[in-house]
């Protein structure tokens, strides 16, 4: 079971959860329609590469990370999305896709939107493409310690809306 090692870490800590199994879901959108969670509060994991390095950037499932921005803020041109190849042996006890927010059980750093730390509650992945975990964030914060940065922008469906950024690649 996929979420065992995270589960063992959070019971270890004396962390107030709850596990939601659905049906199954790969998209972060899907997933939070298929468990009944607001798209603000579901944390997707997108697995990003600064200057070669393997990171977690965690933003609502209703965001989408600012490489741009991402770049200013670490200096560098060389931000990027990292493909599934470079990633999926760095989780072994997860499903490709699935992988929880806590770079700190994987050795890697973790940076969070600004707009996701503003939450009460966060849910996301818990290794599988069926099950998810709710927790406090806070408590989130206190085990992952994560960078806290502002990196992402909300999508829409329709352009034109001059309150939202909207990119069609997207």
């Amino acid at each position: 079971m996929p979420v065992k090692k995270l589960k063992e870490f959070l019971d270890g800590n004396s962390i107030k959860y709850v596990t939601i199994r659905h049906s199954s879901a790969y998209t972060s959108q899907e997933i939070a329609a298929s468990a009944h969670v607001s798209g603000k509060e579901f944390a997707k994991t997108v697995m990003i590469k600064v200057d070669g390095k393997m990171a977690m950037a965690v933003l609502p499932a209703s965001y989408q990370v600012d490489f741009g921005q991402l770049q200013e803020i670490f200096g560098t041109k060389m931000v990027s999305l990292a493909s599934e190849a470079e990633f999926k042996y760095a989780f072994p006890d997860c499903e490709v896709g699935a992988m929880p927010p806590f770079g700190n059980l994987y050795d890697m750093e973790v940076f969070v939107a600004e707009t996701l730390a503003e939450d009460k509650e966060i849910s996301f992945n818990a290794g599988s493409h069926t099950e998810l975990i709710k927790m406090n964030y806070e408590d989130f914060a206190r085990l992952v310690q994560p960078h806290v940065l502002q990196f992402s922008w909300k999508t829409v469906s329709m352009p034109g809306d001059p309150s939202e950024r909207w990119n069609a690649d997207y």
